[in-house]
């Protein structure tokens, strides 16, 4: 056999669907399975009894897994995910079963992302067989705000997103509940895009195909998976007037302010610098943050210029203590060539990580784009 043909194929884009009991992902994951972006896709859920797909349902394979008239496999993750996951790569290499090429994971809506997030991430054979293309949390227009006021577990669904879909916008009243919703989702996570189901925005285009490579361009798009300027045009003025109107219009309600303090430690920012970092600094910048203080961590994605070569620029990607092996880019994907690395915390200071960003690289303090809504007391570590 051609060496070639041994090749295992070009990593497969993998999603994961995640939000709140109640939020809609059933109904969501319903309406996607239709649409041809979603043909020959693996649907990883916890319970067939959880969703229902009776009726794009053909032939039952065995007792863990359905074909669709979609196209779309349908499978039960039999309690551990890597091995899910791995038994599913050797039926697909083996010829048992349909040559899938993207895989979306449907979390239970009680589950904190974050661990499938690190299967994903610390597997080395998964990381050479799966790329994660996003992070899509729903959240229920209804009872968004008492769920997020109430469940840790939430909050982290929101802050690591990449994509927000608001649901059941269309059963609430005209008090403007879902602009505050909209707001808050916005404090807590400035970087992920926003839809709304109910107005038919939440489509395989806006939700697919969000990771770092430009799939019909097959080359990095950085500004695009970054999309650190949000958090420029959140702390400028086309922002920021409207979320502190948001938030003065309720200051003489407790109950908000009492969100609000909740929420403060969630705090999102980019550090950004122009100059290149000695790489056994970075290195032992990124290790310290990791090992140390991982857990308050929710998020990490950056480019980082590097002074051993300049011109290749690395791609760093974190949950909490756990990040992809960095990879290194040919080129710089723009004209851009400054660092940028967007921070989601939990009860952090960003104060402290440009601190530590600046012992090791020697270097005055970077420039920072940051939410001043939320307001957190320093790292406890």
């Amino acid at each position: 056999m051609h060496e070639t043909a041994r090749r295992p194929p070009a990593p497969f884009p993998l999603t994961v669907l995640t939000g709140f009991l109640g939020a809609g992902k059933t109904t969501l994951l319903n309406r996607l399975l239709r649409e041809p972006a979603l043909a020959d896709t693996l649907v990883l859920i916890n319970e067939f009894g959880e969703i229902g797909l009776d009726h794009l349902l053909v032939e039952k394979i065995d007792g863990d897994m359905v074909v669709m008239t979609s196209g779309c496999l349908c499978c039960t993750i039999r309690g551990d995910l890597t091995a899910t996951l791995e038994d599913l790569l050797r039926r697909r290499d083996n010829g048992r079963i349909a040559p899938f090429t993207r895989v979306v994971i449907e979390t239970t809506g009680l589950a904190d992302p974050a661990p499938v997030l690190h299967t994903l991430m610390y597997h080395p054979y998964l990381t050479l067989r799966f790329r994660l293309d996003g992070v899509v949390t729903l959240v229920d227009a209804l009872n968004g705000d008492a769920i997020l006021d109430r469940h840790a577990e939430a909050i982290k669904q929101v802050a690591v997103a990449d994509r927000l879909v608001i649901t059941k916008t269309d059963l609430l009243d005209a008090s403007g509940g879902a602009t505050r919703l909209r707001a808050r989702l916005s404090a807590l996570n400035p970087t992920a895009l926003q839809f709304d189901a109910a107005r038919g925005e939440a489509v395989a285009e806006k939700l697919l195909n969000i990771g770092l490579y430009d799939p019909d361009r097959k080359i990095p798009d950085v500004r695009r998976w970054l999309n650190a300027e949000a958090l420029v045009d959140q702390h400028g003025h086309a922002h920021h007037g409207q979320e502190s109107h948001a938030h003065d219009s309720h200051a003489q309600d407790s109950h908000t302010h009492d969100i609000n303090r909740h929420d403060a430690k969630i705090r999102a920012f980019a550090l950004r610098h122009s100059e290149p970092m000695p790489v056994s600094a970075f290195e032992m910048f990124l290790e310290l943050l990791r090992t140390a203080h991982g857990a308050h961590l929710l998020r990490v994605k950056g480019i980082v210029a590097l002074a051993d070569d300049p011109a290749r620029p690395l791609v760093i990607h974190g949950v909490q203590h756990m990040f992809h092996p960095p990879a290194r880019l040919e080129t710089w994907p723009d004209d851009d060539r400054t660092t940028r690395i967007v921070f989601i915390l939990y009860d952090m200071d960003p104060a402290f990580i440009e601190a530590l960003w600046k012992g090791f690289a020697g270097l005055s303090a970077p420039d920072r784009a940051a939410s001043d809504e939320n307001q957190s007391p320093p790292a406890g570590d």
